[in-house]
């Protein structure tokens, strides 16, 4: 079998970065002219396969996912992103892998190894990550996250905290709390804002021990626990609960069972997501819905765009059911 030849090999034969390979394989500025030649030299000389660069066409897609997202908390919404990704790649051929990353990882080899065309970066990914995928020079989209000088999309979770908390108001409710995740990730920061604007039009006072956010720690649903044992420990519990997403609020749900509290008679609890768990809950959860494909197929559009100063958002749906709805 004859092995391939990577960029990684280039630059080792170049005595050269393997970003300014990146560069001159794809004809992008910032190389001296006879640098680019003796690069593109080598490359050919190696046997280096340049029909993957043909009309500037992206061939290869990789898709990075933080390991923090395990499968109870996060993948019933991120699996649904990578399928409306990968359902794009197919009907424009391109070859989509994915990789789980996290701080401790060298994106650099990462990249060596999938020798993507581009790539895509989905929920949260610390600073250390996003520098070191700016310095990789390919096109970069990222989804349900927001930082400077990427392309980003997200769904607009600023409204959605918003109708979310502003719906439980309306039914009456005066203490409502949030069950929440750290704010470092950009979606629950806008989730909040969206959830403090609602308590503030509605002129409301809420205890900051109303707020709960629990630290991003491996066992999430532990944490979880932890917090909606803290809030039904107040003098006075929330009459009212908006999770960050509805895998928290089915904790809440089945905390509140354990307990014997009533939902919705007791507390009211809304959700964000809409996985498909939220409407198999009983009660039925309600939620705020995201169209989680079409989430993944705008990424990709922008992608293809090569928009790098666009921030696009991604409507969302309220999607009433019993968990919130006040009984006759």
């Amino acid at each position: 079998m004859v092995k391939k030849t990577r960029i990684k090999d280039i630059a080792a034969a170049s005595g050269v970065s393997i970003a300014a390979v990146s560069r001159a394989l794809k004809g992008q500025s910032g190389l001296a002219e006879e640098t680019r030649q003796r690069i593109l030299a080598i490359a050919e000389a190696q046997g280096y396969d340049f029909t993957r660069l043909r009309g500037g066409r992206i061939k290869r897609l990789l898709f990075l996912l933080h390991r923090q997202h395990n499968i109870a908390s996060a993948l019933p919404f991120y699996s649904h992103v990578m399928l409306g990704v990968a359902d794009a790649c197919r009907e424009n051929d391109i070859a989509m892998s994915f990789q789980p990353v996290g701080p401790d990882d060298t994106l650099a080899e990462v990249v060596q190894l999938h020798q993507p065309d581009a790539v895509m970066g989905a929920g949260y990914l610390e600073p250390e990550i996003l520098a070191e995928l700016s310095k990789i020079t390919l096109p970069t989209v990222l989804v349900d996250l927001w930082a400077a000088d990427f392309p980003c999309v997200n769904p607009d979770n600023f409204y959605g905290g918003f109708i979310a908390t502003r719906h439980l108001i309306e039914q009456g409710r005066h203490r409502v709390a949030f069950l929440g995740n750290s704010q470092g990730h950009y979606s629950i920061r806008q989730r909040v804002e969206g959830y403090q604007q609602a308590i503030f039009d509605a002129g409301l006072t809420v205890s900051s021990d109303y707020k709960i956010e629990v630290p991003p720690v491996k066992d999430i649903e532990d944490a979880l626990v932890k917090g909606m044992e803290k809030l039904l420990a107040l003098p006075e519990p929330p009459d009212a609960i908006f999770a960050y997403n509805d895998v928290a609020a089915l904790v809440a749900m089945r905390e509140c069972a354990r307990r014997g509290v009533r939902v919705p008679q007791d507390i009211a609890i809304v959700g964000f997501d809409d996985i498909d768990a939220a409407a198999w809950a009983y009660p039925p959860l309600t939620t705020v819905a995201i169209d989680k494909r079409e989430l993944g197929r705008d990424a990709f559009r922008l992608l293809l765009n090569d928009e790098s100063d666009r921030n696009m958002l991604l409507p969302v749906k309220l999607v009433v059911r019993e968990s919130s709805v006040n009984r006759a």
